[in-house]
């Protein structure tokens, strides 16, 4: 989970025309009784991720941390990661965007060391469904006692009578059969354009419907060149035709320092028994390799202007100061790292990149961010 230390940023246009969110799902516990009949599974995956029932307290749906308005991040100011449903607990991580995430690939640990695609920063859900399960029985998110719970306060919500239609009249009848058909609606939602609609300046400049200025063509060519960029994240389309999707969906450990402002060090004990001692070792918690401590999944840059704060522990707030650590790490100006073994050093570190390069650099990235318009 993430929350912003920025104002929210609507993506060009408003959410509804670049999204398609309907005002049936956006309001009090997701919709109104009333609703339209929803006519898909996604339809229905749409009307459950903005469903505010779906937390214990209610109040909290997926989009609270996962709003379109925020490039599917959360847009709620002032912290470095997200509040859950529960006022004053935090988890120890930053959101990762939803929006492009159905094109990762299932989780595969890789011979040897680190592995690729996977859910979460840590990999430890294989996809989409088995993603989707999780956030509402964590106790510090949407704090759910149970999948029963989840599965009775769908049950008598006004969207039983689609998870019947769509999964059958027995549905309800199993726990673990119902639990996993919400999951699987919310993946089948996730898997739509609204959530993954590839419509940047880049896109467009692919297209040949759009130019880029001197600062933004320049730092692409910093990008796939001084900057080292594309060699995690590539800016080329796939060979069968998907657009650049700027993950290679591998992990690594970019030397992150800790980052001081995390509440989540000062939660309970019962939430955090390590207080501020507490080290995030990321892919290890997955594969349980000593080789794979202090990694994490490279994220999609798409719309990245707009959702930081950065990086699993939220530690930078703006581009500027994300491109200044990737060439300047090794200065040691930024402090020691969380866990020291396994760091990235070959695209990381010492870059030579000028002021200049740098700005240019930031000036690409704002090319990614959905929504645009030409003028």
């Amino acid at each position: 989970m993430e929350s912003r230390q920025s104002p929210s940023i609507v993506l060009g246009v408003t959410s509804a025309a670049i999204f398609g969110l309907g005002l049936w799902g956006c309001g009090g516990s997701g919709v109104s009784v009333a609703q339209p009949t929803l006519q898909s599974k996604a339809a229905l995956g749409k009307a459950l991720f903005f469903d505010k029932s779906l937390s214990a307290p209610t109040g909290m749906s997926c989009a609270t941390c996962h709003s379109p308005n925020q490039g599917f991040t959360d847009p709620r100011p002032g912290f470095p990661t997200s509040q859950g449903v529960v006022k004053g607990l935090f988890g120890f991580r930053n959101a990762p965007t939803a929006a492009y995430a159905a094109y990762t690939p299932v989780f595969q640990q890789l011979a040897g060391t680190g592995a690729i695609g996977g859910q979460f920063w840590d990999g430890r859900a294989a996809d989409l469904a088995a993603q989707a399960k999780l956030p509402l029985l964590n106790p510090i998110e949407m704090a759910n006692p149970s999948a029963a719970s989840v599965v009775a306060a769908v049950e008598k919500g006004p969207f039983a009578g689609a998870l019947r239609k769509f999964y059958g009249a027995t549905i309800f009848h199993d726990v673990p059969t119902a639990y996993s058909a919400i999951a699987d609606a919310i993946a089948e939602f996730e898997k739509t354009p609204a959530v993954s609609p590839f419509s940047s300046k880049y896109d467009a400049y692919l297209a040949g419907t759009a130019t880029l200025t001197a600062g933004e063509q320049s730092g692409l060519a910093i990008f796939n060149g001084k900057g080292l960029c594309f060699s995690c994240h590539p800016s080329t389309t796939a060979p069968d035709g998907t657009p650049p999707l700027f993950t290679d969906f591998t992990y690594s450990n970019l030397g992150l320092p800790k980052n001081p402002l995390n509440p989540y060090y000062s939660l309970p004990a019962k939430f955090n028994p390590l207080g501020a001692s507490f080290i995030d070792i990321g892919l290890q918690t997955t594969t349980g390799r000593l080789t794979d401590t202090g990694k994490f999944k490279t994220p999609t840059l798409r719309n990245i202007a707009v959702t930081g704060p950065y990086f699993h522990n939220g530690l930078f707030l703006n581009l500027a100061d994300v491109v200044r650590f990737y060439n300047t790490r090794d200065s040691g100006a930024f402090g020691p790292p969380e866990v020291s073994a396994n760091m990235e050093t070959s695209t990381v570190g010492n870059l030579k990149l000028t002021d200049q390069e740098s700005a240019d650099l930031v000036s690409f990235m704002q090319t990614l961010t959905d929504g645009y318009i030409k003028p």
